[in-house]
């Protein structure tokens, strides 16, 4: 055989498992995206450090810590110009406001950040991510970060690579469902290559969705997504992980009492942060957007957050001006963890942290809630920690484990996403020495911070998001019961030995379309139709020698208690118009019969309550006169 001609077979059997094998579609598809996704991850992240890099360290001489895997343009620290920073907050501030109600006017109320963005485009967008949507809030979140927003790269990365799912999506033409799955997978790609975390990067984009579960049918083609863009990414940047930290392992049962006193601080620092975010944006900008209008509001976030990222706080060292609160912030959590920060100056960066995010994101300016999360909850535990091993040194031995299972318990709390951000730290830390106190923390955080939710657009379940509505239809119909829908009463029922003839007359005086049939002992044997018996009736002949014996077909029955969708199964099955209603305690006691068309007909509205429903949530959690409701 040729070269071309096996090349060929090769391509012909890919081209027909692709078409027939959901699993290795998906596999295809997920890689695609990956690839999308990385390179956009790449691009994303050298804009961000060339932008850091340039605009702090060149031209503000401001050179904050950065984490070890991190940092890649070196060079001398510029004069030090802090007014640099305010005045590039604010005209980045100035720039994204115009931009954004010039050309994509939509995403003004589009949620907490990219991350919600996605989570808004999967539930109730149809997973249509449009790429002006994507390229915009990408270019206005690198300004942000660079310029010393208080921000993180994994919000606007999320919702760039869920971007280049739904532009896949739609270059294949794909489903509204598939069209989701795929923008799932596009975050999951951008997410697990910037935090170089894949698995964790994968489960955190199908969970965080929804509060109480996770979408199962994304998590093929998330993993793969999410494995080939972080090969790509690291192909450019190194497989270093983020921090450069010893690792850290669990030895002494004791210590859970001070994690679990942990979950109990990270869930305070959780319950201040999310209200602080939702106070600034709801009750300081809001007001401010109906005043001034979106553009000034957004400046005056970009001047508040330039002055406080140089006044407070900063510090000295080495000669060098540091700030605290400016851009991600990882490089801080990597000298906490390696005992490099006092407790005091773990409390300044809480709060500070918080109010600096909370003026940048509520004023709606891009960039990402994610990042600054992780560095609140890894401030918070890194709290407890200096103290646990200050009073109980045999006990608390490795303070800086502490901050990695901050993060991941806070981020879990607020965000509602126990699974990831646990698989993330061990990721980090390269082993899984930290497993039972990240697992512990993480769900007593989860439980204490149930009330409280970052993200505005996520949804309980499955049930409760309209991208599910139609699946949530069965489940009601197993709430409909036949006893509400069936009519009772006196039921025509015929004889075996029923004569054609007969039966002719019977029809002709009865409203019935299906009859049930019994046997001379009482017992029910069949139905008969009318369609059955229209190609009979009418040959004169056959009427004394057809009995309703030949013409019946098997039998079938519904009981009062049996829900509408075992209805509904026995009408698919059969095709029958009718079907008896039998008396709970004697199937040959028939007390009525049930209409194939009121089952459908609940189906129907059953459909349009779920959606009607789903589209009221929707807009009851939408904030009504500056407030923003919690968790329902």
């Amino acid at each position: 055989m040729s070269p071309f001609r096996r090349i060929a077979n090769y391509w012909l059997s890919f081209v027909k498992s692709y078409r027939t094998i959901t699993s290795f579609r998906w596999l295809v598809i997920g890689v695609l995206a990956g690839c999308l996704s990385g390179l956009v991850a790449a691009a994303f992240f050298l804009l961000v450090e060339a932008g850091t890099y340039f605009l702090q360290h060149y031209l503000a001489g401001i050179v904050s810590p950065e984490p070890a895997g991190e940092g890649i343009f070196h060079g001398p620290v510029g004069d030090y110009r802090p007014w640099v920073i305010p005045v590039f907050t604010t005209g980045t501030a100035l720039l994204t406001g115009w931009l954004v109600s010039r050309f994509i006017p939509e995403t003004i109320a589009g949620g907490t950040d990219g991350t919600d963005a996605t989570i808004n485009a999967f539930h109730n967008q149809g997973g249509i991510i449009r790429a002006r949507v994507a390229i915009i809030r990408g270019i206005c979140s690198v300004l942000t970060i660079a310029s010393g927003g208080s921000a993180g790269r994994e919000g606007p990365i999320t919702q760039m690579g869920a971007g280049a799912g739904a532009w896949l999506a739609k270059i294949f033409n794909l489903s509204a469902k598939e069209r989701r799955i795929l923008l799932l997978a596009g975050a999951a790609g951008g997410l697990g290559a910037i935090f170089r975390a894949p698995l964790g990067g994968a489960l955190t984009a199908v969970e965080v969705i929804y509060r109480e579960d996770f979408e199962a049918e994304a998590i093929l083609p998330s993993v793969m997504s999410s494995v080939v863009s972080y090969s790509i990414f690291t192909f450019f940047y190194g497989t270093d992980p983020i921090f450069g930290i010893p690792r850290f392992t669990f030895h002494d049962p004791r210590e859970l009492l001070f994690y679990a006193l942990l979950a109990l601080v990270c869930a305070a620092a959780g319950w201040m942060y999310v209200r602080t975010f939702y106070f600034m944006k709801y009750h300081v900008f809001f007001p401010l957007r109906e005043k001034l209008g979106l553009i000034w509001s957004m400046g005056i976030g970009g001047l508040a957050m330039g002055l406080i990222g140089i006044l407070y706080p900063y510090t000295a060292s080495e000669g060098m001006i540091t700030g605290g609160v400016l851009s991600g912030g990882y490089g801080w959590l990597e000298l906490a963890i390696l005992g490099q920060m006092p407790a005091l100056g773990m409390c300044y960066l809480i709060v500070g942290k918080t109010v600096a995010t909370s003026v940048t994101i509520g004023s709606g300016m891009s960039g990402g809630m994610f990042a600054p999360a992780l560095f609140v909850g890894g401030m918070s535990g890194g709290l407890v920690g200096k103290l646990g091993h200050a009073w109980f040194p045999d006990i608390v031995t490795q303070p800086g484990a502490y901050i990695l299972v901050g993060m991941a318990a806070f981020f879990a709390g607020v965000a509602s996403a126990p699974i990831g951000p646990l698989i993330m730290v061990t990721e980090l830390t390269q082993g899984y020495g930290l497993l039972a106190p990240l697992m512990l923390a993480s769900a007593l955080c989860l439980v204490l911070c149930r009330n409280v939710s970052l993200y505005e657009h996520q949804v309980d379940n499955k049930f409760s998001s309209p991208a599910h509505a139609e699946d949530a239809t069965i489940n009601i119909l197993e709430q409909m019961h036949v006893t509400d829908f069936y009519n009772p009463g006196e039921v025509v029922v015929l004889q075996e030995s029923t004569t054609l003839k007969e039966l002719t007359d019977v029809i002709a005086n009865s409203n019935q379309l299906y009859f049930p049939v019994k046997r001379a002992d009482g017992t029910y044997a069949g139905m008969v139709s009318i369609q059955n018996v229209s190609n009979w009736m009418f040959d004169d002949g056959l009427h004394a020698l057809v009995v309703v014996r030949d013409l019946m077909s098997r039998p079938v029955y519904v009981r009062p208690d049996y829900d509408l969708y075992q209805a509904l199964l026995r009408f698919v099955n059969t095709d029958y118009g009718q079907i008896p209603v039998v008396s709970q305690t004697d199937t040959n006691e028939i007390i009525g019969l049930i209409n194939r068309d009121d089952v459908f007909q609940a189906y129907a509205e059953a459909i349009a309550t779920v959606k009607g429903t789903a589209e009221g949530d929707d807009d009851a959690d939408t904030p009504q006169g500056g407030t923003r409701p919690e968790r329902r």
